[in-house]
């Protein structure tokens, strides 16, 4: 067997494609476009790439993109005081302060203190709350873009088998919780898991957020299961380059697997569509608009 690749970059443009539609309507109706505030503190070159992305393809959906770059030195309170300022500020509708943040910055502090309504990160308790009790709310962008992946290969997912390696509050964790949602049979497994070979054999669906580099092997791979890879490790090769890979041997897995995400161009592109969708979604409901269809 020879598994289907899952185009993560296609299903992204098709997403963003929908967002940028919903955008004339939401201008007519309010008297502006949907706003997005990005901040970065400090001069972390992931980071800055990262988000001079998100401000790109902000701009090209036809959104307005709002951009606060700030010096490392910057202090807790200054920053709490921008979070403050978006938060009054009706024309932004999403706020993201991208991680990491300088070791004096708590980063828990900032993160509770943007109002949940424009939480388009999706990681204020309030959301996570909304999340894990079934409320309409602000959903993760990673976990939410695995589940439109797996929605459009999988079908319906009612009772499927899902295995969730990783327990993070960015996606393990909310990935469960969609998944439950959803009506699969969710198992947690993570780093200390006991025999993490034998549940990956019995799952249907394997989302695999741990970060350790192929940790997944193909030997352990159901036949026909839909693998999500959310794993972006920058491995050495011999010869001193680096190669992106994720937390599933792909080169074995594709050999078992029904469907697979690759590394890059899967899950990847998806986490900024989301984000640009939960932006547009966020507008909606402050506006008490229905957010748009497909969305």
């Amino acid at each position: 067997m020879t598994a289907t690749i899952i185009d993560g970059k296609a299903h992204a443009a098709a997403l963003v494609e929908r967002v940028a539609a919903a955008v004339p309507a939401f201008a007519a109706a309010r008297g502006r476009n949907p706003g997005l505030a990005v901040v970065l503190v400090g001069e972390n070159p992931a980071s800055a790439v990262y988000v001079k992305n998100k401000l790109a393809r902000t701009v090209a959906a036809g959104m307005r993109s709002i951009e606060h770059r700030l010096d490392a030195t910057v202090s807790e309170d200054d920053l709490l005081a921008l979070v403050a300022a978006l938060n009054a500020d009706d024309a932004v509708d999403g706020i993201l302060v991208q991680l990491p943040l300088p070791g004096h910055i708590a980063e828990t502090k900032i993160l509770t203190a943007i109002d949940p309504d424009k939480d388009v990160d999706g990681f204020h308790p309030v959301n996570a709350g909304r999340l894990a009790t079934g409320l309409p709310g602000l959903v993760p962008c990673t976990p939410f873009g695995c589940m439109i992946l797996l929605k459009a290969v999988f079908g319906d997912l009612s009772g499927a088998e899902a295995l969730v390696i990783g327990r993070s509050n960015i996606v393990g964790k909310p990935m469960a919780a969609l998944l439950t949602a959803a009506s699969a049979t969710v198992t947690i497994a993570h780093s200390r898991t006991r025999d993490l070979a034998a549940y990956v054999a019995r799952a249907d669906i394997v989302v695999a957020a741990v970060g350790v580099p192929n940790l997944v092997r193909g030997g352990w791979i159901k036949p026909g299961a839909t693998i999500i890879d959310v794993g972006m490790n920058r491995i050495g090769l011999p010869d001193g380059k680096t190669k992106l890979v994720g937390d599933v041997d792909f080169a074995e897995a594709v050999e078992v697997a029904g469907a697979i995400t690759p590394v890059p161009g899967g899950v990847g592109p998806m986490t900024i569509a989301c984000l640009l969708r939960n932006t547009m979604v966020a507008a909606h409901l402050r506006a008490g608009l229905p957010p748009p269809v497909g969305l």
